[in-house]
C-alpha cells in the first residue's frame, strides 16, 4: 500500500499543473475542518496556507493579463475629459492617423479601417477601432474582432468577470469582501498579496481592491514598488489615468520594472500622448536591451500613427530577438504583401504555417500570396483550407471576396459574381462586396442595379474611396452632373491623393464653369 500524498501538497501539485478546479475542491476540503485542527509550518497555519492557495487558483481561473488586453468603449471615447489639444499638431495625435505616412503603400493599395488606419497583419484590440470623430462613427465602428456591434462601455468585459466567478463557486462567492477587515490582512503582506488579486481579477470589486492596496502601502512605509503598481492598475481601470501615472513612475524609482514600463506606456497611450510613450519604450530599452515586449510596443505606436516603415524595422529587431514571434511576423509578411512583394510575404506566412499557427485568416493570406505570386497550383487548396477552418460569417465571407478577385484576375466574372454573392450571403455588411458587384453590374450595362449596390457599400462604409469614386463615375456617364460632383468630393474627402478623383472634380468644375 502506498503513501499517501499530503493533501496540501496535492492541491499546490494541482495548481504548478494548472489544475485549478481541482485544487480549489481539494483547499475547500482541507477549510472544511476546523482551524484549530490544523498543525502550524513555520510561517502560516495549515488552514491559512490552503485559504492562500485556494484563493490564488480561483484567481487563475479568470486571469486576464491587463497589459494587452485593453478596450475602449464609446462612453470612454467620447466622454474623454483628458484631452489636452482638441487640434494635434501632425503626428503627435493617435486621433488623426493620416498626418503622419512614413513610407508605407497608398491607400489604393493598402485597405483601411472604418477610423482610418491601414489594416494591421495581426489582430489587437486597438487595431479593431480608433478614437472616432462623432457619436455616429463610433456607434457605427466595430469595437472587437467577432461582432459589427460597438462595445458601449470598456467595463463590460469586467463585469462579465465579476458575475463568471460566481460559477467557480456554485454555493456563492467564496469570500465576502465587503466584511473583510482589510487593514488587518494588509499587516499580512503575503497573504495580502494573493488577496488583492483575487478581490481585483475575480471579484472585480476595484474599490476594495484599492483600499486593501492604500492600507498595505502604508504598512509597508512607502517602498514596496509592486503595491505601487496595483494602485495604478486600480486608477487606470477607474479612468483616473495621471493619478496612475503617479503611482507608476513612483514605482519605477524604486525598481525598473518591464511590467511597470508597458503600464505607463500605456496611460500616456490613452492619454493620446504617443510621442511621450514611445520615449518611455526608448528609455525602458536603454535598461533593458533588446526586451521583446518594449520593442513590440513601440512598433504598434508606430503601426497605429501610420508610420509603417519605421513599425516594420522594429518588428525586425523583434524577431532579431524572438525568431518565433507570431505578430511580428504576421505584420512583416503583411507589409511586404501590400508593398508588392508576395513572395517574400509568402515566406513569412509559410514559416507561421511551419510554427503550428493553423486558422482560417493564414490559409486566407497563403492563398493571395500565391495568386500574386503566380503560384496557381497552391491557389484553390488554400481557400478550401480556409473555409473549411472559417470559425464564423465573417471569415466564410473574407475568404468568398478573396476568392472573387482571384475569379475576376483570371477573366471569369460570372465566377466572380458568384462568389461576391456568397460574400453577401454570409455577411450582409460587406461593403467591399457591394463595391465589386457594382463594377461588375457596369459591365454588364446594368447601371441601377450597379446604383444601388453602390449607395449600399458607401453607406456601410464611408471610409472607402472606391464606392465614393464609383458613384462619381457612373453619375457622370449619365449625365448626373450634380451627384458626380457630391459623390467625387466624398471620395477626396476619404483619399485625398487619389489622381483620378481630383482629375474627375476639374473636369466637373470646368463644366460647371462654362454654365
Amino acid at each position: 500500500m502506498g503513501v499517501e500524498m499530503d493533501p496540501l501538497l496535492h492541491a499546490w501539485s494541482y495548481f504548478r499543473r494548472r489544475k485549478f478546479q481541482l485544487c480549489s475542491d481539494l483547499c475547500s476540503q482541507l477549510l472544511a475542518k476546523a482551524p484549530g485542527d490544523q498543525e502550524s509550518d513555520s510561517e502560516f497555519t495549515v488552514f491559512q496556507a490552503a485559504w492562500c492557495l485556494k484563493i490564488r487558483a480561483l484567481t487563475e481561473m479568470v486571469y486576464v493579463d491587463e497589459i494587452d488586453v485593453d478596450q475602449e468603449g464609446i462612453a470612454e471615447m467620447m466622454l474623454d475629459e483628458n484631452a489636452i489639444a482638441q487640434v494635434a499638431r501632425p503626428g503627435t495625435s493617435l486621433k488623426l492617423p493620416g498626418t503622419s505616412q512614413g513610407g508605407g503603400p497608398s491607400q489604393a493599395v493598402r485597405p483601411l479601417t472604418q477610423t482610418g488606419r491601414p489594416i494591421t497583419g495581426f489582430v489587437r484590440p486597438s487595431t479593431q477601432g480608433g478614437r472616432p470623430g462623432t457619436m455616429e462613427q463610433a456607434i457605427k465602428t466595430p469595437r472587437t474582432a467577432h461582432t459589427a456591434r460597438p462595445m458601449t462601455s470598456a467595463s463590460g468585459r469586467y463585469v462579465r468577470l465579476g458575475t463568471a466567478s460566481l460559477l467557480t463557486n456554485p454555493d456563492g462567492p467564496f469570500l465576502n469582501v465587503a466584511k473583510l477587515n482589510l487593514n488587518n490582512y494588509a499587516q499580512k503582506p503575503k497573504l495580502a498579496k494573493a488577496l488583492f488579486e483575487y478581490i481585483f481579477h475575480h471579484e472585480n470589486d476595484v474599490k476594495n481592491a484599492i483600499d486593501l492596496a492604500a492600507y498595505a502601502t502604508q504598512h509597508a512605509q512607502f517602498k514596496d514598488w509592486w503595491w505601487k503598481v496595483q494602485i495604478g492598475k486600480c486608477y487606470y481601470r477607474l479612468g483616473l489615468y495621471r493619478e496612475a501615472e503617479t503611482q507608476f513612475k513612483s514605482a519605477l524609482k524604486q525598481q525598473d520594472m518591464v511590467d511597470t514600463i508597458l503600464y505607463l506606456a500605456k496611460v500616456y497611450s490613452r492619454l493620446d500622448q504617443p510621442l511621450t510613450a514611445l520615449n518611455v519604450f526608448k528609455q525602458g530599452l536603454d535598461r533593458f536591451s533588446g526586451e521583446v515586449s518594449l520593442l513590440c510596443g513601440i512598433a504598434r505606436i508606430y503601426e497605429e500613427m501610420n508610420n509603417i516603415s519605421t513599425a516594420a524595422e522594429y518588428y525586425k529587431d523583434v524577431l532579431k530577438q524572438d525568431n518565433t514571434h507570431v505578430e511580428a511576423i504576421a505584420c512583416i509578411g503583411s507589409n511586404h504583401f501590400y508593398s508588392d512583394q508576395p513572395e517574400i510575404a509568402l515566406r513569412f506566412y509559410r514559416r507561421l504555417l511551419q510554427m503550428g499557427v493553423y486558422n482560417c485568416q493564414l490559409f486566407n493570406n497563403l492563398g493571395l500570396c500565391c495568386f500574386y505570386a503566380q503560384q496557381y497550383d497552391m491557389i484553390l487548396s488554400s481557400f478550401e483550407r480556409a473555409l473549411s477552418l472559417a470559425e464564423n460569417e465573417e471569415e466564410t465571407a473574407d475568404v468568398w471576396y478573396n476568392l472573387g478577385h482571384v475569379a475576376a484576375g483570371i477573366g471569369d466574372t460570372s465566377l466572380a459574381f458568384q462568389c461576391f454573392k456568397l460574400a453577401l450571403t454570409n455577411n450582409n455588411d460587406h461593403a467591399e462586396a457591394y463595391n465589386n458587384l457594382a463594377v461588375l453590374e457596369m459591365q454588364k450595362g446594368r447601371i441601377e442595379q450597379a446604383r444601388m449596390f453602390l449607395q449600399t457599400a458607401s453607406s456601410l462604409a464611408p471610409h472607402m474611396y472606391e464606392p465614393h469614386f464609383n458613384i462619381a463615375v457612373l453619375s457622370d456617364k449619365v449625365g448626373d452632373l450634380q451627384r458626380s460632383y457630391m459623390a467625387a468630393q466624398m471620395s477626396e474627402a476619404a483619399y485625398p491623393e487619389h489622381v483620378d478623383t481630383q482629375q474627375l472634380i476639374t473636369q466637373l468644375r470646368q463644366h460647371f464653369a462654362r454654365l
